[in-house]
């Protein structure tokens, strides 16, 4: 699934159950094809495109991000290998393994 699928499918998708108490925004820069910002507050998530402020900055090739997004790759070792960036809220960032 390419990022601007997946982002614009995002907040149909988002399953309150297990975003309840997350109250967080994420920039994602997937590299290749855009930023988008996702606020999950209050029990919604909500999808923006272009780069804004952020509790955390999430950058990743579009290839890797891809492979995410389908299961194909583990978020978590893609990071461990560098082939995923995390700036900012660390803690938050974790808290992404619950949503996608």
């Amino acid at each position: 699934m390419a990022a601007r699928d997946f982002f614009e499918t995002l907040e149909a998708r988002a399953d309150p159950s297990k975003i309840r108490g997350i109250d967080h925004t994420y920039l994602f820069e997937v590299e290749g094809e855009g930023e988008w910002v996702v606020a999950v507050i209050g029990g919604t998530v909500q999808v923006t495109e272009g780069a804004a402020k952020a509790d955390v900055t999430i950058t990743v090739s579009s290839e890797v991000f891809d492979r995410i997004a389908d299961g194909t790759q583990s978020p978590t070792l893609a990071y461990m290998t560098g082939k995923l960036k995390i700036r900012g809220d660390t803690a938050a960032a974790l808290k992404l393994q619950k949503i996608f």
